[in-house]
């Protein structure tokens, strides 16, 4: 046996151990399991339709929401902290305006406010003690001057039956005399002002002072807060419309933000089926992008009107069949929902009810 084995001619070829799928027989293989998936969906959407109590489907779009984000002053941009299709947190900072100018305007009313404060202590404090003896001294020479002004008076007027003196004479010693009372008593109420402190009229126009000057510091810190531009949610950026140095305007778009956590599907369902969904009710999504994947969902909001299916939804029921929008929060971690994206919602079946 071994020498008739040994006789054979080797021809050089060996039994493969193994065969591996080839190309046409694994395309045949993904395409069953795309027919069998469309049947078992048919099948399923034909359950619901039979059945009033049975699962079925809706039609539905991503409703993605956008926000554009802008600063609320003008300013330069010095500088861009995200680009286009970076995720973003709330609170991050995405861009920021020269703070010099801003820096500048809070410096200024810091000024004022401490001025404005310090005339106010001021007047609430009064007048110091050395203004008040100022005062009292200006009172005595005031009385001293006006002593002197009368004995001279009295002189004169005895000195003008003997001709000593002339009538000018006396008229102009009669003039000091009132110049003299006038001046007392102006010094008297000004010691009297001083003594009495300030009017409250003047303190309070004092403090009205004060209070405009903090709120035009609170107006310009305001202000510089606003030249650095935060992100009010999670969600991905997905425009930049200014550059590093561009001059903007207050209210200009710098930032697309969309909001993708939640997702928002609309959807609507018809009448007959108005009474299977309820809010809170968990659904599960499918999107044709990613067959054989479900994605969990929640009934967030049913609409109270009526209304027409509109053109972008296909539905099995006539087009002018009154519907409900129903709105449908999904979670999306792989972020795989974008604008528009038509999405099937799942209904489960009613539970069946005990007997």
């Amino acid at each position: 046996m071994n020498d008739v084995a040994a006789s054979k001619p080797d021809t050089g070829q060996r039994l493969p151990v193994g065969r591996r799928p080839s190309r046409r027989l694994l395309l045949g293989a993904l395409a069953l399991i795309a027919v069998l998936a469309a049947l078992g969906t048919y099948l399923w959407q034909q359950r619901g339709a039979n059945d009033p109590n049975g699962a079925f489907s809706l039609s539905g779009n991503v409703d993605v929401h956008q926000v554009e984000l802008a600063f609320r002053v003008s300013g330069r941009i010095s500088a861009v902290k995200v680009q286009e299709g970076d995720k973003v947190s709330a609170g991050q900072v995405l861009a920021e305006l020269d703070p010099v100018p801003f820096q500048t305007d809070v410096d200024s009313a810091k000024a004022d406010v401490a001025q404005a404060q310090a005339q106010l202590e001021k007047t609430r404090r009064g007048f110091r003690v050395e203004e008040v003896a100022q005062a009292r001294a200006t009172v005595a020479q005031r009385a001293a001057d006006l002593e002197n002004a009368r004995v001279t008076l009295q002189r004169q007027e005895q000195l003008v039956a003997a001709g000593l003196v002339t009538h000018q004479q006396i008229d102009d010693a009669q003039a000091r005399v009132h110049m003299s009372e006038a001046a007392l008593a102006a010094s008297r109420d000004q010691l009297t002002l001083e003594l009495h402190g300030s009017r409250i009229e003047d303190i309070e126009a004092q403090e009205a002072m004060l209070a405009s000057a903090r709120a035009r510091l609170e107006k310009t810190q305001t202000a510089l807060s606003d030249a650095t531009l935060l992100a009010p949610s999670n969600g991905i950026i997905s425009v930049r419309a200014r550059e590093l140095g561009a001059i903007v305007q207050a209210g200009q778009t710098v930032y697309t933000l969309t909001l993708n956590d939640p997702v928002w599907i609309r959807a609507y369902v018809a009448q007959p089926r108005l009474g299977r969904i309820k809010p809170g009710m968990a659904v599960k999504l499918t999107v044709d992008s990613m067959p054989g994947r479900q994605y969990d969902g929640t009934v967030g909001f049913i609409s109270p009107e009526a209304e027409f299916t509109p053109k972008t939804v296909q539905t099995e029921q006539v087009r002018d069949d009154l519907v409900y929008r129903i709105r449908v929060i999904a979670s999306d971690p792989e972020n795989v929902f974008r604008q528009g994206m038509p999405v099937t919602v799942l209904i489960p079946a009613a539970p069946a009810r005990a007997h």
